[in-house]
């Protein structure tokens, strides 16, 4: 059995709604082209000009299908370092980071130290540092220019199940099987503050815009959303999911979505924590969710199932996605409006 990494990106043509002028967008393929040796490689990047009036729906255009076949055992997470797409990390269950040059096609280096499968990596927004959550309970924070360990982060009992950076890198907070989260000093290796009060698994974080907000989503069905601005203020608890949460995602413009096994989508006033919106659509798990980055548009990702485009001013699905990977575990937005798929798949391999 052998495990690769299937990379697809989608090309979004995203439009002003204020603006009469056409104008289109176009997925650049020394920016986002990814391979090596062993893997092979189908489809053509595309444009359309948008006509205004006409639904977004018709300018999402399939550009690229690209795989790594490095891993020694199954993939259950990767990231991409934006905007340029350049690299890609990656968390297996083999105990071991892999980070590759995606411009140049090659691995570029495979890091030990986790005693265990790592369950997510994530790189900060200008790609000087990336971090791995490990099933051993620890956090490693890796510098990118020479990819050392420069922390290994100790504080959780139990699975760190997600990661994630603040926009400005100055904090990391992840999150446990132990039901708390820990928010994280960059700079020192620190723990800021342990997050604690829900009664269940804590499998997703997101830390909002400015820093001022985390939101944890649980097996306890909730969301929580903790002020880092205000140490003393009550911790807002925002239920409605009848399921496990396992996504949670923080737009610019200040608004959080969660995704839960129960299939549905929630979109939050993460100042009020009031439901703009409940998604509905997918038959899968909800796996991955990501805002654009105009706050415009919401991408999410099933279990077994297609990626959705979500319009959250409209609050309605404006595309499907469809065949991206047979198991989306990441979606997401490049700044260019570009939606790119993440997942592992398995291959049978006869042995000679």
């Amino acid at each position: 059995m052998n495990t690769i990494m299937d990379s697809r990106y989608l090309n979004a043509c995203l439009m002003d709604r204020e603006c009469s002028t056409s104008s289109s967008s176009k997925l650049s393929e020394d920016a986002c082209a990814s391979s090596n040796p062993m893997t092979s490689s189908e489809g053509a990047s595309t444009s359309q000009a948008i006509t205004p009036g006409q639904p977004l729906q018709n300018y999402f255009t399939h550009i690229d299908l690209r795989s790594f076949t490095d891993h020694d055992d199954e993939v259950n997470c990767c990231a991409f370092s934006l905007p340029d797409c350049e690299l890609l990390v990656t968390g297996s269950d083999d105990n071991v980071v892999r980070v590759f040059n995606t411009r140049s096609s090659t691995l570029v280096c495979e890091l030990e130290g986790h005693t265990a499968a790592i369950q997510c990596v994530c790189i900060s927004s200008k790609s000087s540092y990336f971090a791995s959550a490990s099933y051993d309970t620890t956090v490693r924070l890796w510098r990118t220019r020479d990819a050392s360990c420069i922390h290994v982060l100790k504080g959780h009992t139990k699975s760190v199940e997600c990661v994630c950076f603040s926009e400005d890198c100055s904090l990391l907070c992840s999150a446990s099987w132990d039901r708390t989260a820990i928010v994280w000093d960059v700079e020192n290796g620190h723990p800021l503050k342990i997050l604690t009060g829900h009664e269940s698994v804590v499998q997703a974080v997101a830390i909002s815009y400015k820093a001022d907000s985390v939101a944890t989503g649980s097996w306890d069905y909730s969301v929580r959303l903790w002020s880092m601005s205000a140490p003393d203020a009550k911790v807002r608890i925002l239920t409605g999911h009848t399921g496990n949460v396992h996504a949670v995602a923080f737009s610019k413009a200040g608004m959080l979505a969660s995704g839960s096994w129960d299939r549905s989508v929630r979109v939050w006033n993460a100042r009020t924590g009031a439901v703009l919106w409940v998604l509905q659509g997918h038959e899968g798990w909800l796996m991955a969710l990501s805002f654009s980055s105009d706050s415009l548009l919401l991408t999410s990702a099933a279990q077994n199932d297609h990626v959705r485009v979500w319009d959250i001013i409209e609050g309605t699905c404006i595309n499907v996605l469809e065949d991206a990977v047979e198991s989306v575990t990441q979606c997401g937005f490049g700044p260019d409006g570009t939606v790119m798929v993440t997942g592992p798949t398995m291959f049978n391999t006869a042995k000679s």
